[in-house]
C-alpha cells in the first residue's frame, strides 16, 4: 500500500515539474513573440539597420547568423563525427583516453567569454584574420565541439551491441559496420546534438563580439564573389550576427525606435531557431528512414 502511494505521489510530482517547465517555456516564448511580432515586416527583415534614425531592419544580421551557422557546422560536424567515432569504437581504456575525456569536459565547461578571448588572441591577432566570420566560426567550433563529440559518442555507444556483432558476423569490416550500421542507427541522437549546437550558434553573442565583430561591411547582395570585400560570402569580412545586434542595440544604440528594433529582432531570432529546429528534425527523420529503410 505504501509503495503504491509513493508511486502515485512521485508520478504527480513529475507531472507537475513537466507542466511547470512547459508553462515556463510557453510564457517566455509568448512574451517575446507578443512583444516583437508586431514590429516584424518584410522591410524589417530585408533592410539594413539605421545608425541614427528610425526604420532600420536586420537583413544583414539575419544573413550573417545563417552564414555563420553553415560555416560553423561545416567545420564542427566532420570533426565531432571523427572524434566521437574514435572515442566510441577505437579508443582503448588507458591514460591517453582518460586525459582526452578530461580535456573534453574542461572545454565543455569553459565560459563563452573565455572562448571569445582565446579566439581574439589566436584567430584575430595571431593568425591575422581580424574580426571576421571565419574567426567567429572557429571560435564557435571550439565552443560546441565538446558537446557534439559527447553526443556522437553516446549515440554510437547506445546502439545495441547485437547490431555490431551482426555486421561483423557477415564478414563486413569494422569501418563498413560503423558506416552502414552504427551511424544510421545513431542518427537521431546525432541530429539532436547538431540542433543543440546550432541553437548555441544562433544565440551566442559573447564569443562573437571578440571574433566576428560588431559591425558589418557594406554588403552587395548581387556580388557573390567570395574574395570580394563587399561580397556576403567573403569569410574574412566582419559580421554582426542577430544576437550581437540585439545586445548592441540595447547597450549602445541611439536610434529612437530602440525598443521596437530590439523586440522585433528578438522575436525574429526565436522564430528563426524554431523553424530551423523543426526543419532539421524533419530532414533528419527522412534521412534516417532512407538509411535504415524503416
Amino acid at each position: 500500500m505504501k509503495a503504491k502511494i509513493a508511486d502515485r505521489v512521485a508520478t504527480v510530482v513529475f507531472y507537475i515539474i513537466a507542466l511547470l517547465l512547459v508553462l515556463l517555456l510557453a510564457g517566455l516564448l509568448g512574451y517575446i513573440l507578443l512583444k516583437g511580432l508586431s514590429h516584424i515586416s518584410w522591410h524589417f527583415i530585408t533592410s539594413p539597420p539605421e545608425s541614427f534614425q528610425a526604420g532600420g531592419g536586420i537583413g544583414p544580421q539575419l544573413f550573417n547568423s545563417l552564414y555563420l551557422l553553415v560555416l560553423t557546422m561545416l567545420i564542427s560536424i566532420p570533426l565531432s563525427l571523427g572524434a566521437g567515432i574514435y572515442m566510441a569504437e577505437y579508443a582503448k581504456k588507458n591514460i591517453w583516453t582518460n586525459i582526452l575525456r578530461t580535456v573534453i569536459e574542461v572545454l565543455s565547461s569553459l565560459p563563452s567569454i573565455v572562448v571569445g578571448l582565446f579566439g581574439f588572441l589566436f584567430f584575430v591577432i595571431s593568425m591575422g584574420w581580424g574580426f571576421s566570420i571565419l574567426s567567429g566560426a572557429l571560435a564557435l567550433t571550439l565552443f560546441n565541439l565538446p558537446l557534439m563529440v559527447r553526443v556522437v559518442e553516446d549515440s554510437i555507444r547506445g546502439v545495441p551491441s547485437s547490431q555490431r556483432e551482426a555486421g561483423l558476423a557477415l564478414g563486413v569490416s569494422k569501418w563498413e559496420t560503423i558506416k552502414h550500421v552504427l551511424l544510421p542507427a545513431a542518427l537521431p541522437g546525432i541530429i539532436t546534438g547538431i540542433i543543440l549546437a546550432s541553437g548555441r550558434v544562433f544565440g551566442e553573442a559573447a564569443a562573437l563580439i571578440y571574433t566576428a565583430g560588431m559591425s558589418s561591411s557594406n554588403l552587395d547582395f548581387t556580388n557573390w564573389n567570395p574574395f570580394s570585400p563587399t561580397s556576403p560570402l567573403n569569410p574574412l569580412r566582419p559580421a554582426e550576427t542577430l544576437a550581437v545586434h540585439i545586445w548592441k542595440v540595447n547597450g549602445e544604440a541611439v536610434i529612437p525606435d530602440v525598443n521596437a528594433v530590439s523586440s522585433g529582432a528578438s522575436a525574429m531570432l526565436v522564430l528563426f531557431i524554431l523553424v530551423f529546429n523543426v526543419s532539421a528534425r524533419w530532414i533528419g527523420k527522412r534521412i534516417y528512414r532512407r538509411m535504415t529503410s524503416s
